[in-house]
């Protein structure tokens, strides 16, 4: 297997046992595609939920540029439900299942196929 295979394997475990989500492996196949290089690096890997510039970071490049949603208060609403999902505590949330469980939460799976 490539080390991308390896980590999509891995997102799918998260998905599966942190989130109580069967991920569509077609969908997260391309959403970790579509995250190019920055899943090799472990600090770019993670989101730090915790963080005010990461999320603000997520907001504006994910949701907003990528998914073509529109600035509003829902977007927060989505982030904390994605985060809240895959658990505050959990200290390593990769970026990858973070952006599927928005992908899925805003309904934007069609920016993917």
């Amino acid at each position: 297997m490539s080390a991308r295979e390896d980590l999509i394997t891995k997102y799918a475990a998260d998905l599966k046992e942190k989130c109580g989500v069967t991920p569509d492996m077609d969908l997260l196949t391309k959403v970790t595609i579509g995250c190019g290089p920055s899943i090799y690096n472990m600090d770019s890997a993670t989101v730090a939920g915790t963080s005010q510039s990461e999320l603000d970071t997520v907001k504006k490049n994910f949701l907003i540029k990528k998914l073509g949603l529109t600035a509003s208060p829902d977007l927060d609403a989505g982030l904390n439900a994605v985060l809240e999902k895959y658990g505050k505590s959990n200290r390593n949330k990769y970026r990858v299942v973070v952006y599927y469980l928005l992908t899925v939460h805003f309904k934007k799976e069609s920016v993917y196929k």
